[in-house]
């Protein structure tokens, strides 16, 4: 299905402006936000995930931020049906549609379709998860390199999934991945990427990580605990507020919270960039260039014929 004008996809890493890029190229051609993040879904978390704030979500109306409860568990598949109903709208009102988010898999899914695999089998889950993270990553590494290289050793979700496939098919999950997906995209989309220097990027997100917790992003997580009592575990995926929990419980200070968080985020930028430089429709410009240069080589990109994929 495709709709009558092409989406736009901003891509980049967290930090590097692709929401900001975002809003001012939607105020330019009265478009919509359709946002790509795992995280953004989830009320209430609001300062950690960097979600556009209520006057910007007055301004440009956003869609799939704050469907859910942070103590719910929200699911790619979810994500599509949803994203699938707000493209089809917007191809039906002839309104143009941005994408943009800092969730690759969301991404993948969305424009290249679901992978689905085998069935999940809840007693072999539930002995994977009862084993420390560091033993999940040790065998993942043994009979999934590739997938091992790709995972973070604190993504419990993904590192339990990858050996679950495994266990039940007796082939690595990247097997049946290199196949996904290999085929034409699912919608017609102009793809921007910005793109920064590795050490500009990681000041930048050193700098965020400060700006959130000067913000409130502590208070922002008393509160969830005190509301829910947990967070679900893909919420708990959300970067940082694992660490704040720890602080908050007495496990860590704040200083080490802090810095373990931009240890994490910085991590979390180049999994990103290695997703992102995978998809070879994406035209990358220089994040580092005022909003309004960056929104012309955008809306440049959009209406140049070349740069679209169908």
């Amino acid at each position: 299905m495709a709709v009558s004008r092409p989406i736009v996809v901003i891509l980049g890493p967290t930090a590097s402006g692709k929401s900001a890029l975002a809003l001012e190229l939607a105020r330019r051609v009265g478009a919509e936000i359709l946002s790509v993040d795992s995280m953004q879904v989830y009320r209430e978390m609001d300062i950690g995930t960097a979600k556009a704030t209520k006057a910007e979500q007055h301004e440009v109306r956003q869609h799939l931020i704050d469907l859910v409860e942070p103590n719910e568990v929200f699911t790619v598949a979810r994500f599509v049906e949803l994203a699938e109903r707000v493209i089809r709208d917007a191809g039906e009102r002839q309104v143009p549609l941005i994408t943009t988010g800092g969730t690759p898999l969301y991404f993948k899914a969305l424009f290249e379709g679901l992978f689905d695999g085998p069935p999940a089998q809840p007693a072999l889950r539930q002995r994977l998860r009862s084993l420390p993270n560091e033993e999940l990553a040790r065998r993942l590494t043994e009979v999934d390199p590739q997938a091992a290289a790709r995972v973070h050793s604190n993504d419990t979700k993904r590192l339990v999934r990858a050996l679950e496939v495994y266990e039940l098919t007796g082939k690595p999950i990247t097997s049946f991945q290199n196949e996904w997906g290999a085929g034409r995209l699912r919608h017609q989309a102009a793809w921007i990427g910005l793109r920064w220097d590795r050490d500009v990027l990681n000041r930048r997100i050193n700098a965020r990580v400060n700006s959130m917790l000067t913000s409130g992003w502590v208070e922002e997580t008393a509160r969830l605990l005190e509301r829910f009592g947990s967070l679900s575990p893909t919420a708990t995926e959300a970067t940082g507020y694992r660490e704040l929990i720890d602080h908050l419980r007495g496990r860590l200070t704040l200083d080490e919270a802090a810095e373990q968080i931009k240890i994490a985020t910085r991590q979390l930028a180049r999994r990103q960039m290695k997703w992102f430089r995978r998809w070879r429709q994406v035209g990358w410009i220089a994040g580092d260039r005022p909003i309004q240069q960056l929104a012309d080589d955008a809306l440049r990109a959009w209406q140049e014929p070349a740069r679209l994929t169908s």
